[in-house]
């Protein structure tokens, strides 16, 4: 039977500190692993990453374009069309759409969109619904509930 008092760490999971500059002996001594000259194995030699010896870096080199809007909202679409498809009883949500794979699990956002027909009522919850949509669904004798985020 295993105990808290017997659980040990699997074998090669655990290393040891490496020592350096603790003598010859060790492995590690002379010049403790730094190399022989230059900025690394000065004492305080504290390289920024991206640094390239002077040269000029190659983020500085690249040209920046454009903007990229932190707080845009990205939204999974699913058209009209793509309702037909979907077996469902009566209800349409985002989980019910990713598990359907008509909408990529990285979306936390469902916006409905109007292309294509719709026969059967359904009611659709979504964080957004286009104008053609919300007219077709409700012709169809669907609802909507929009539903809202709090970020």
């Amino acid at each position: 039977m295993i105990t808290l008092d017997s659980l040990r760490p699997h074998l090669g999971s655990r290393h040891r500190r490496k020592r350096v500059g603790r003598g010859q002996g060790s492995g590690h001594g002379k010049t403790a692993c730094r190399g022989q000259k230059g900025q690394g194995s000065r004492s305080g030699a504290a390289i920024p990453s991206g640094f390239e010896g002077g040269q000029m870096p190659l983020y500085r080199q690249l040209p920046k374009r454009g903007f990229k809007n932190p707080f845009k909202k990205a939204y999974g679409i699913l058209n009209l069309g793509d309702l037909e498809k979907i077996r469902h009883e009566g209800v349409v949500d985002l989980a019910l759409v990713k598990a359907e794979g008509l909408v990529r699990k990285r979306y936390r956002l469902l916006k409905i969109l109007g292309n294509g027909d719709l026969d059967q009522p359904v009611t659709v919850r979504a964080h957004a619904v286009s104008e053609t949509a919300k007219n077709k669904i409700e012709a169809a004798g669907g609802r909507i509930e929009i539903i809202t985020t709090e970020t």
